[in-house]
């Protein structure tokens, strides 16, 4: 008798690099991070942005005047899931300084991040940011990373 494989949900990933990719994670470190959170086929466009796009985005989208680290624009919310999400790669390499960790390690964390959202997680609620949050941790955890609500750099 034997097991039969859980199917591999299918993705569908672009990333752009609306500022210069020198020093940020390439393609394939994309392809990973994402495909670690993915749990259902998704339709994925990954922008990285600088600090006045993402301002714009934050501003119009948000109603919040200064650039994040993450944004998420989901479009279809079942399976195949769609949307863009957004990183500021100023604000990822700044907190990621603050924070003393490796900006692998965060842009990976913002990756997971933003799929999960993607996906139908949320932080809204404390019950809510506890699922999302140990999602997180378990993902990062499989791909290497230390848990990053508990990071001691």
């Amino acid at each position: 008798m034997t097991a039969t494989a859980a199917r591999v949900p299918q993705l569908n990933l672009a990333v752009q690099y609306a500022v210069s990719a020198t020093g940020k994670p390439t393609r394939a470190h994309f392809r990973k991070w994402v495909r670690a959170a993915l749990e259902r086929d998704a339709r994925v466009t990954l922008r990285i942005v600088g600090q006045k796009e993402g301002r714009a985005l934050n501003r119009v989208y948000r109603g919040k005047d200064y650039a994040t680290n993450v944004l998420t624009f989901v479009f279809r919310d079942q399976a195949p899931f769609e949307g863009d999400f957004a990183l500021c790669a100023p604000v990822v390499a700044r907190e990621a300084r603050a924070q003393k960790k490796s900006l692998a390690a965060h842009y990976a964390h913002l990756t997971v991040h933003g799929l999960l959202h993607l996906q139908g997680y949320d932080h809204e609620n404390d019950r809510d940011a506890r699922v999302m949050e140990r999602r997180e941790t378990q993902v990062l955890a499989k791909l290497g990373y230390a848990d990053p609500y508990n990071y001691k750099g």
